[in-house]
Order: C-alpha cells, then structure tokens, then sequence
C-alpha cells in the first residue's frame, strides 16, 4: 500500500497540508478501483503528476479563452460535451486531477459513482470526488491491465489513451521511472523487451472523459521587446545611414555645380572666339 513518504518522493513539489488532506482520498480511490498494486500506482500516479503539476490545479483555470469560449451552445464542441445551457461552459469546466469536461460527462460520472455531480458540479475538484473520478477513468479506460505489463509501450499507450495523444510524454516518463523505483517495481518475468501489441483484450473501451484529444488552443509567442541598447545602436546606424546620405547628395550637388560652371565657362569661350572671328573677318574686309 501507497505511504504518504512514497507520495512525497515521487511528487516533491505537492505541499505537505495539500499532501497530508489529499492522501486519504488517493489511497481510498486506488483500493475502490483496483489501482494498488505497485505496478498500477506507479502509472496511475505518474499520468496524475502531470496531468495536474503534482495536485496543483484541481480544476481548469478559466479566461475563458478562445477554446472555453467553444464549450458554450449553440458551438459543435458544446454539443460534444453535451452542454446544452447559457453557462453550462463554465459550469462544467474540467475538475479533477484527470479532468471531467462537459454536462453529459459530469451526469455519467456521477450516475457512476452514485453522486449528482450535475446539481453541484463543484464538487468534482473536491479531494473525495476528484481522486474517485480519475481512478474510475483509468479503471473503465483498461489502463491498470495495460500498467500490468511494465513496459514503455504499454506506458505510452496508456499516455495516448489519457491525453488523446503524447503531449507531456516525456515528462510523464520521467515521473514514471522515479515511482517506479520509489514502490520497488519489478516486470513481470519474461516481458522484458517485448514490444506491445494490442490484443483483443486491449481494444480500448470507449469511455470519455471531456476534450483528450482535441485539439489545444494555439499558443503565440510574445513579441520580443527592444532593450534600450538596442534601440540606442538602431538610432545611431540610421544617423550614420542618413549622414551618409547627406554626404553623398552635398557631394553629388557639388559636381553639378562645377559641371554647370564648366559649361557656362566653355559657352562665354565660344561666344568670345566667335566675336574675335567676326572682328577679324570685318578688319579684312576694309583692308579690301
């Protein structure tokens, strides 16, 4: 059975208060739903770690962003989730370490776990609920029997059928190695390095518990500020830039200038070669 110390070792971040209200309702949950054997709880635990930063968000934090916005009617995804009432996007927010999203999914749940999670949906991220309500996800998802086999890809699959895809892999491994060696796991004998198969018995149960797999809402980077160092060196390269500038229209109006000045030097040349011509020409003819 789980220790409150082997809890604090594979989740070093969950405060002890948190710690010590939670545990109770964790341990209770993995004995209702087969989850305690070491083998289980170590994945069982490993996928709640990150799913919820160590039991640090119990429900969904609410913008509501662009993507909450669509759990509201009359939008497809509000459909999906069967929220069928102004506010029933907000009603029904994700709650639980593995968070139950949607009107249809809080009634299923709680027809379940013989609660009107409908009527007080807030209940949902209470200790005694939220940790019923992951334990009965991973149990009707088939992931203890996958747990079972102590193997990456069993672990992976188990991770595809909670998030809908891979996202947090790794971190999820991570977590997955440190309870592993924290309950003393051992594989079974002969599965060492057998790669997965899904067997008949491995079908994945259809049993939903909101948006895994749906797509996340886009994250966009935040533009990066100018420092003052290089708003300073930008202001100095365009002084530089127009200085040049400056310097080459000074230059370019100074040759136009002496090429004007060349020219109306060679105009007065001709006028006063033509002038002397004429003179010379009119002298001759009075010689005549």
């Amino acid at each position: 059975m789980l220790t409150i110390e082997q809890l604090q070792a594979i989740m070093p971040l969950l405060p002890a208060a948190k710690r010590t209200t939670y545990f109770p309702f964790l341990t209770a949950a993995v004995s209702e739903f087969g989850i305690d054997q070491p083998a289980r709880t170590a994945a069982f635990l490993a996928q709640l770690a990150h799913e919820s930063a160590q039991f640090k968000f119990m429900e969904e934090i609410w913008g509501p962003t662009t993507a909450q916005r669509r759990y509201e009617p009359p939008d497809k995804l509000a459909t999906t989730l069967g929220n069928t009432e102004p506010g029933d996007g907000f009603r029904f927010k994700g709650r639980g370490p593995i968070q139950v999203t949607g009107r249809a999914n809080y009634r299923r749940f709680g027809d379940l776990l013989g609660l009107d999670l409908v009527a007080t949906p807030a209940q949902a991220a209470s200790p005694e609920v939220a940790f019923r309500i992951a334990a009965l996800f991973w149990s009707k998802k088939g992931l203890n029997e996958l747990a079972d086999r102590v193997t990456p890809e069993a672990f992976r699959e188990i991770t595809r059928r909670i998030n809908g895809g891979f996202n947090g892999l790794a971190e999820r491994q991570r977590f997955y190695e440190t309870a592993k060696t924290v309950l003393a796991v051992v594989a079974p004998a002969g599965d060492a390095g057998v790669s997965f198969d899904l067997d008949e018995e491995d079908v994945e149960p259809i049993f939903e518990r909101g948006l895994e797999g749906m797509p996340a809402e886009p994250v966009v980077a935040p533009r990066r500020r100018k420092t003052a160092k290089k708003t300073a060196a930008r202001k100095q390269a365009a002084k530089k830039t127009g200085a040049r500038k400056a310097g080459a229209r000074k230059t370019a109006a100074r040759k136009g200038a002496k090429k004007t000045a060349a020219k109306k030097r060679s105009v007065k040349s001709a006028k006063k070669r033509t002038a002397k011509k004429a003179v010379r020409k009119s002298a001759a003819r009075k010689k005549r």
